[in-house]
């Protein structure tokens, strides 16, 4: 009873400051010093309690690393012209037909160069849905393909931090988890390409506007020199070096291009890559400005404080009975069935991704071991449902914050194909997959005994 009071607390102070525009970590310190309040009163030691968070904040702090250096990137790549690059060049390859396809396509292959959705909907989002109203396009359309696009990479990127949050609680390597998010997500990406070349034939853009073009060829020079950290952030991690290293060389790179090409001044990039870039043509004021390592401060506090829940939960078994019944759901329907079902009730309850991910995690951890499947299985799981399904939530923030973003409301959520066929398409290929797990977990244990 304690824990349901417990949680109860916390989904209300949830509630409160999504509604009162409170950052999350309030809510956050809230569950902390509920959870911890029921580690009390079940007979452990403040001393003992501090121990089990100390533990389980290492895996928080590996990804929190990488947050920090995604923040100078997403400065730096709008300071260096990164990003203008792609999108001067993908407006260039805009017929009237395939408007709506190629703004699925260029947003894939932006975020999973930066593997942010927030950053890929706030930029070249923007700009897609500007061209969009001015050629007549069907807006509801065009943002589901932009945050399609933009979940792309945020599910698989090396450079997400989403993925490697799932690394991290999963204990499994990023880069053969990306190989797996590959293999798993071809389909669904094939399936939604399809989806959007029909709507762009329903609904072709009538002209696109010159000026955002003469605006970001005047501002930046989009030379070769400007699009080299991001091949270095796509090139380096296939050739084995680690996500940090391949961050590292992208953001070395682009600050020199910012200072030697763009002719920006060393200090006034430096401050860029801290506190945000802020273009000086007013046109590109809203599309390009953002970034820096002040920008994930509070996602980085949101990380590491969800990250105390699991060492609360482990240390105290407090979620045991909960796993329990999830493992009985498990045994009748599949693994995959109740990580979504468990994905569903996550993401709707903490209106959280990063939280959503961490729980998961916890709940299912045990349920998956038990079934004889492998760690990289369940992060696999976990990649093609609660990063996708957040993003589905109306009042999740992964879904609000690109909504308003680009501009658009809960009704653009069914034009979001790629992240409705993600869990779809791997729920129904996902013996080809991890074929001894194809069955729910009961009836594997059945045939063994037989």
């Amino acid at each position: 009873m304690d824990l349901l009071a417990a949680f109860c607390l916390f989904l209300a102070a949830m509630t409160a400051c999504l509604c009162a525009d409170v950052p999350m970590f309030a809510a956050l310190l809230v569950g902390l010093a509920c959870f911890s309040a029921v580690a009390l009163r079940r007979g452990f030691t403040l001393r003992e309690i501090l121990k089990m968070i100390a533990g389980s904040t290492k895996k928080s702090l590996i990804v929190v690393r990488v947050l920090l250096l995604i923040g100078l990137v997403t400065a730096l790549w709008r300071s260096s012209g990164t990003i203008a690059f792609f999108v001067y060049y993908g407006i260039q390859l805009i017929t009237p037909s395939l408007f709506i396809l190629i703004t699925f396509l260029l947003s894939s292959v932006l975020s999973y160069a930066l593997g942010t959705s927030f950053g890929v909907a706030g930029t070249a989002g923007v700009i897609f849905m500007t061209l969009a109203r001015s050629g007549g396009v069907n807006e509801l359309m065009t943002a589901g393909a932009v945050i399609s696009g933009a979940y792309f990479g945020d599910r698989c990127a090396p450079a997400s931090s989403c993925a490697n949050l799932v690394a991290a609680v999963t204990e499994t390597r990023l880069y053969d988890n990306v190989r797996l998010m590959l293999k798993t997500g071809a389909l669904p990406t094939l399936t939604a390409a399809a989806g959007f070349l029909f709507l762009s034939s329903r609904s072709p853009i009538s002209v696109v506007d010159p000026a955002i073009l003469q605006a970001l060829q005047s501002s930046f020079d989009l030379s070769f020199w400007s699009v080299l950290p991001a091949l270095l952030m796509l090139i380096l991690p296939l050739l084995g070096l680690e996500v940090r290293w391949a961050l590292t060389a992208s953001i070395l790179s682009a600050l020199g291009v910012t200072v030697l090409v763009q002719g920006l001044p060393l200090w006034d990039a430096l401050r860029a890559a801290v506190a945000g870039y802020a273009p000086q043509s007013g046109a590109l004021a809203d599309i390009l400005s953002g970034g820096g390592l002040f920008s994930m401060l509070e996602v980085c506090l949101t990380v590491f404080l969800s990250g105390t829940f699991s060492g609360i939960f482990d240390g105290t078994h407090m979620l045991n009975g909960v796993q329990e019944k999830i493992a009985g759901v498990s045994g009748k329907i599949g693994l995959f069935p109740t990580m979504v079902l468990t994905s569903i009730a996550t993401c709707g309850a903490f209106c959280n991704q990063t939280i959503a991910v961490m729980l998961n995690a916890q709940l299912l951890t045990g349920v998956y071991d038990r079934a004889g499947a492998s760690r990289s299985e369940l992060s696999i799981d976990i990649s093609n449902s609660v990063v996708t399904i957040a993003g589905l939530v109306p009042w999740s923030i992964a879904c609000t914050v690109p909504l308003h973003m680009l501009g658009v409301g809960a009704a653009a959520i069914p034009c979001c194909l790629l992240l409705w066929l993600i869990p779809l398409c791997y729920g129904l290929t996902r013996r080809w997959f991890f074929p001894r797990h194809s069955v729910p977990a009961a009836a594997e244990t059945t045939k063994s005994a037989v």
